[in-house]
């Protein structure tokens, strides 16, 4: 049985929604169907989602809804008017998108998780009817039927363990299943959405607690990139990946998913498969556990840069021989309900990485204060000109030469490397660097591993 999630794109229009029943026709064994809400139909279009938080802003503010809703529903009936649907399927959504205007609730994020999550659910309701038209016997599932329980803040639920207890008991019909993602249910009935990751994180949900055999996320995109194309023009695909290869490669700017959204298939070892509904009969990319992985021919797998870090430099003499410096830095961090990114070290430095997203200017200006005041460095600097490079692969623990290549590729086209880390796992090695030398950097350990290994 395989699990099968289709994003914004895939569902943006009656022509994409066809092809969608092509690709469940082509297998039966997909048998679980996760939908995202209508994306973009073009680059200047509005998603359904971001109309829904509008929607839920009129509410809030007691503003006129109905040009909004009229927007909204007009995506979903360009779709039924494709496939001809009658009347009664439109009603339905109509009705539904009505009546959350008049209901109650508990403060303005639970309204607009709950606004959010309709773009979901009435997708899913639609393409449930578009399946049993075209001959598909399918069935909607709402996520509280089944117990898809989560908790946490209404924007950024977190699922509960019995939820996979409820899925496991969970007996499937004979039809296909259409389930909303990005959202759940808390144990009071409310709806609460993901943070990141959204449908995504469904589908890998419903993965684990169904224990399929596949999880196929379908996309935009024929397969994952060793780099980002925007670099590299035509970069080679990759063929299969492990988990941790994903993870780390996600974590540095890897955009297909939010580096958390498959950790429930991770758990629950389910291979993940990458696929294009635009090309539905290319292989993909395949994400598996490690053990799955065969001797990988490059020891290289991926290269990916984000310039969202910034770096704090401390230098003291003899820090290595201080007893508790670390424990009042790390004091100093939890004050401010800060986490940090990496800590490189020396005998006599420190330097931490930080998330810049999550910081302010008023913060850094205080927390440098404290360190200042609390652990006397002989020298401290905030450095915001701070890009961070990933280089993943499985086949890196089993070389000895892909550090030496790393540098080489850098200092000979002139790139100064401000830090350089491989991780205990050995599968990936970090570099900083200036954030306009990290475009160029990523370059040549591309052509270093990717074009001259071809030649």
């Amino acid at each position: 049985m395989k699990v099968v999630k289709f994003g914004g794109s895939s569902l943006a229009t009656g022509e994409q929604v066809a092809k969608v029943v092509s690709i469940l026709n082509a297998d039966t064994e997909r048998r679980v169907i996760v939908t995202s809400a209508p994306g973009k139909r073009n680059p200047t279009d509005i998603k359904v989602t971001d109309l829904l938080i509008q929607y839920a802003q009129c509410a809030i503010t007691h503003q006129e809804t109905a040009p909004v809703v009229t927007q909204i529903l007009a995506r979903y009936q360009a779709i039924s008017d494709y496939f001809d649907l009658p009347n009664e399927v439109m009603i339905a959504l109509t009705n539904r998108l009505h009546n959350i205007a008049t209901t109650t609730f508990a403060d303005n994020a639970h309204l607009l998780a709950t606004y959010k999550a309709q773009g979901e659910l009435l997708n899913a309701i639609l393409l449930a009817a578009i399946l049993n038209q075209q001959g598909v016997p399918a069935k909607f599932v709402d996520p509280q039927t089944v117990g898809f329980l989560v908790g946490g803040a209404p924007d950024d639920a977190t699922v509960l363990p019995m939820t996979y207890a409820n899925l496991a008991r969970w007996t499937l019909p004979d039809t296909r299943i259409v389930f909303p993602g990005f959202f759940g249910y808390n144990q009071t009935g409310d709806i609460c959405t993901f943070a990141r990751g959204g449908s995504d994180i469904t589908g890998a949900i419903l993965s684990r607690g169904l224990r399929a055999d596949l999880y196929e996320n379908f996309t935009d995109v024929d397969a994952i990139f060793t780099v980002d194309t925007h670099i590299v023009p035509h970069p080679a695909m990759i063929t299969k990946m492990s988990y941790r290869e994903m993870r780390e490669l996600s974590y540095a700017g890897f955009s297909v998913f939010q580096d958390e959204a498959i950790i429930p298939a991770i758990q629950g070892q389910i291979p993940v498969n990458v696929k294009n509904t635009n090309n539905p009969t290319a292989p993909g990319t395949l994400i598996v556990p490690e053990q799955f992985l065969f001797n990988p021919a490059n020891p290289i797998t991926g290269i990916a840069c984000s310039d969202r870090f910034s770096a704090l430099y401390l230098h003291r003499y003899l820090l290595n021989k201080e007893v508790g410096f670390t424990l009042k830095l790390l004091e100093i961090f939890q004050k401010y309900n800060l986490s940090y990114e990496h800590i490189p070290s020396g005998i006599d430095d420190l330097t931490i990485i930080f998330d810049r997203s999550k910081l302010d200017a008023t913060t850094i200006h205080s927390l440098c204060r404290d360190i200042r005041t609390t652990l006397h460095p002989d020298y401290l600097e905030w450095i915001d000109d701070y890009a961070i490079i990933m280089v993943v692969g499985e086949g890196i623990a089993h070389t000895i030469d892909t550090m030496g290549k790393i540098i080489d590729s850098l200092t000979q086209n002139n790139i100064a490397i401000h830090m350089i880390n491989q991780g205990a796992s050995r599968i990936s090695i970090m570099i900083g660097t200036q954030r306009k030398d990290a475009p160029a950097a990523v370059r040549h350990i591309y052509d270093t591993f990717f074009v001259k290994s071809e030649v």
